[in-house]
Order: C-alpha cells, then structure tokens, then sequence
C-alpha cells in the first residue's frame, strides 16, 4: 500500500502515519517496493516465524532449563536471534542475583555483547552476518570486555564455532559471565541458544567450563534431541 492509501485505511492524519510507517520501515518490519509503495518486511516475517517456533520450543525446554537451574543453583535462558538482537523465550531463575534482573522473556539484549548472541551469529553464513551485524550494533554501552568492532567480533564466532560454545566475562553486564551453547534442529540449523549466567566475582574462565560445560551440554542436546538435531 501507499502512504496515503494507508491513512486513508486507519484515519490517522498523514504526518503521523507517516512517522509510523518510517520507524517501522527502519526497524524492518516494513519495506519498500520499486513504486514507492510500502509492504510487509522481513522483520515481520521473522517474527511471525519465532513466535510460533518459540511456543513449541519453550514448552519442550523449559522444564529441562528450570532442571539446569535447580541441579547449578544459577539462572538459565533461552533465546533466538531477532535481527541483531537475542529475544529470551524462557528463563529459569537460580539464586537471587540482581546482576541479571532486567532479564526477563520476551526482553532482548544485543547480539554482539550476549554469550547467546554470539552463539547464533557464529553459524550464520558471512553475507547473513553482514546484513544483520553493523555499525550501529556496537553503539551502545555494555560491560567492560564488550566487544567494540565486527573484526573483533569475528574473531570471537570462530572461536565459538571451534569451541562448540561461548565463555562470556562482562560483556553483557558488569559484574556477570557466562556460558552459551546451541541448539538445534534436524539437519543440524542453530535454532536457539541457551546460556547460564554467574556472578564473575565467583567464576573465571577456567572455573566456568569446568562447572559448567558438561551439564549445559548436556542439557542442549536433549533439547536438540527432541527437535531432530
């Protein structure tokens, strides 16, 4: 439809129809066409797409999450990717912590600073990451070991695909690590990523994987498990 098709539909007055139409066109729920004119985008199909993957997902891993909770005593996620976002479909929450209390599902966090977000970047093939992965990611302030540029970025997805997993130490928040791995579906798609997050005044690097790794592992492949992968 054109603009003016459109107000015609909604009875709003052109200028604000306008202003709707360009926030939704710039955040890819909308995009134009060859006439000017206006159709549904991308990011709409997506996330027509993840709300329907994300019932079944949540209700297959979410008692698997809260058993991961209760046998770490700390906080799980469940997320997919939304643009250069992690949207979270599912959390179990450990021990009380205030460090991660903002978190809750349907929030999101960016890509480049999550532990999952960089789980489901580092299995995108590069023209996907390209599109999706810009400047204007990086923009805002996170953690103190937030990754600031795309080579850097980069650098970190090989690893991840190497590892099979992500360490995270204050990337996202400060004061907060953790630890990402994937899931997925029959073919072997990423599909979803799970993450378990830990104060890091209690966990480094080596301490994380060795508590960690084997029980969320373990955990994903039984989520995966139930969807073919």
């Amino acid at each position: 439809m054109h603009v003016k098709e459109i107000v015609d539909e909604v009875g709003y007055p052109m200028p604000t129809v306008f202003r709707l139409v360009a926030t939704l066109e710039e955040e890819g729920y909308l995009q134009r066409t060859a006439d000017g004119s206006v159709q549904p985008g991308m990011g709409a199909v997506a996330l027509g797409f993840a709300a329907l993957q994300g019932l079944e997902l949540v209700q297959v891993a979410e008692p698997l999450l809260h058993q991961l909770a209760d046998e770490t005593g700390e906080s799980v996620n469940l997320g997919v990717l939304s643009g250069d976002q992690v949207r979270v479909l599912a959390r179990a929450q450990g021990k009380p912590t205030s460090l991660a209390a903002n978190i809750h599902p349907g929030s999101c966090v960016p890509a480049v600073y999550s532990s999952m977000g960089k789980v489901l970047l580092a299995y995108l093939p590069p023209a996907v990451l390209d599109q999706q992965i810009t400047k204007k990611s990086f923009a805002t302030e996170w953690g103190p070991n937030a990754v600031r540029t795309l080579p850097a970025l980069r650098r970190q997805l090989a690893i991840a695909r190497a590892d099979g997993f992500v360490v995270q130490e204050e990337e996202a928040v400060p004061g907060l690590s953790s630890f990402a791995a994937p899931i997925r579906e029959l073919g072997g798609e990423v599909i979803a990523a799970l993450n378990i997050a830990v104060p890091a005044t209690r966990y480094d690097r080596d301490s994380i994987i060795a508590t960690f790794r084997d029980p969320v592992l373990r955990t994903c492949l039984a989520i995966s498990r139930r969807f073919g992968g």
